[in-house]
């Protein structure tokens, strides 16, 4: 089947979503910083540790291997005026026999609390419904009411609780409160509020072509197959912490 995820820019609400760059100065730092940030771990059972620059890139790598196979997209959230980094927002595990894919997302400490989660979101689910995706799911751990509101300001309603659906770093496990968004809902920006309005941009040849150059080839091992894979089940919505 045609792989739909064309590398993409979705812009709104103050806000410019572009792909990880790993030849983007500050994009792996900020990645790590991400990944690292003990919030993001509270909520969080990594599958793969990331732990320095260098496994930052490697990750980088593999999230852009995996939007080139269609399999996921992973958004680098950035401020629209100065184009600093804010977060990341992820659609994975497209399933387009039944129009269905997962989100995640997580943003920076000091991001929070300025509504990046909920703006971010809205964009990428508008996108995803314009590509043909009739169902966006996303589940967070049950104590994670950040994440929770910021589901239900994007019009992603409780749906239900999913029994010892996270398992934790040590072992144990938690339950998970599930939320999705229907194509038929209408748009996902109206629900985030004003300023939310999006379009979107194609990359241009010239653009696919420079970050081409920067991918592993796809035999070097360096491309794995979980489409989050930081996140400890694929489209887990992850911890915002916007209060």
């Amino acid at each position: 089947m045609t792989n739909r995820l064309k590398r993409t820019e979705l812009h709104g609400g103050g806000l410019r979503l572009r792909p990880w760059d790993v030849g983007i100065d500050g994009d792996p730092a900020a990645y790590l910083r991400g990944v690292s940030d003990p919030e993001f771990q509270r909520w969080n059972n990594p599958l793969h540790h990331v732990d320095d620059l260098e496994s930052a890139r490697r990750a980088l790598r593999d999230r852009a291997a995996l939007w080139d196979a269609g399999t996921a997209a992973a958004f680098c959230v950035t401020d629209a005026a100065d184009g600093t980094v804010l977060g990341n927002l992820s659609l994975n595990s497209p399933y387009w026999p039944n129009r269905s894919a997962t989100v995640g997302y997580w943003v920076l400490p000091e991001a929070r609390g300025r509504g990046v989660a909920a703006r971010g979101l809205a964009l990428v689910a508008d996108w995803a419904f314009g590509l043909g995706l009739h169902r966006l799911a996303l589940d967070h751990s049950v104590g994670n009411t950040a994440s929770c509101r910021v589901a239900e300001r994007c019009g992603f309603p409780y749906e239900g609780t999913l029994r010892e659906a996270h398992r934790n770093a040590d072992g144990t496990f938690q339950d998970a409160h599930l939320h999705a968004r229907l194509a038929s809902d209408g748009s996902a920006s109206s629900s985030a509020g004003p300023g939310a309005a999006t379009h979107r941009r194609e990359l241009t040849a010239e653009e696919l072509v420079a970050r081409a150059r920067r991918l592993p080839p796809a035999d070097s091992g360096e491309m794995r197959g979980e489409a989050d894979a930081f996140f400890g089940t694929e489209g887990r919505l992850g911890h915002d912490g916007d209060r």
